[in-house]
């Protein structure tokens, strides 16, 4: 189950945004149940780089024994 502020991780590209699969957010919305969800990605700079709305498959919950790795942001 993924709460309101978790980090998750993009499971699909979302190309018109310049995200891509593994790229990890924070779930700032739970929308009927957790059907869906707001996501916000940030920059390392803390800059915003995309707010999406995305199912339950789109995403899943961060793992314990998983790292972030650093990307340029093909749109910035």
């Amino acid at each position: 189950m993924i709460d309101e502020l978790d980090r998750v991780v993009l499971q699909v590209d979302v190309p018109e945004h310049g995200l891509t699969a593994g790229d990890v957010g924070t779930a700032v919305m739970v929308h009927q149940g957790d059907k869906g969800y707001t996501v916000e990605f940030l920059t390392l700079a803390g800059q915003a780089a995309a707010v999406e709305t995305l199912s339950a498959a789109q995403i899943r919950a961060v793992l314990p024994n998983e790292i972030t790795h650093a990307r340029r942001l093909a749109s910035a």
